[in-house]
């Protein structure tokens, strides 16, 4: 794959206020614009927002998920899979209604002290197209066995 760009599409995901709900709980987040529309319409928002670090749910719990990523598509053994780094840049805030699709670009991938290493950036648009939130993350395949 080195040297030629590769895409993942992971399925839409309709982001519900159940699932947001559950996300903040596992968070331990206590801000009512979480769960309370009145009191997210309240702070600005148009919807009940999921907090920043959401798209996780999208890339995990969704029919076409991380894991198939890693598999499927770069033929790699997610149990082998050791996450290097993670980045954001926010657009817009996502909030729940919004139907997101998100993209998977394979941007560098290259081999280093035994180990490959892959460069990703996601794109998370809702569904009228805009960017809502780029993120950017470097995976790394163990390939080497510690005795």
């Amino acid at each position: 794959m080195s040297g030629q760009t590769a895409v993942f599409d992971y399925a839409p995901f309709l982001v519900e206020a159940g699932k947001i709900k559950e996300f903040v709980k596992a968070l331990q987040l206590e801000n009512p614009i979480y769960r309370d529309i009145e009191a997210a319409q309240s702070a600005g928002y148009r919807g009940i927002p999921a907090p920043p670090t959401f798209t996780t749910v999208i890339d995990f719990w969704n029919d076409r998920n991380f894991y198939q990523l890693f598999s499927k598509f770069l033929k790699i053994n997610p149990n082998n899979v050791l996450h290097g780094e993670q980045a954001y840049e926010y657009y817009k805030t996502i909030v729940a209604g919004d139907m997101i699709t998100a993209q998977v670009t394979v941007k560098e991938q290259f081999h280093k002290k035994g180990k490959n290493f892959f460069l990703l950036e996601t794109v998370y648009r809702n569904e009228r197209d805009e960017t809502m939130v780029i993120g950017r993350a470097t995976l790394i395949e163990m390939t080497e066995v510690n005795s």
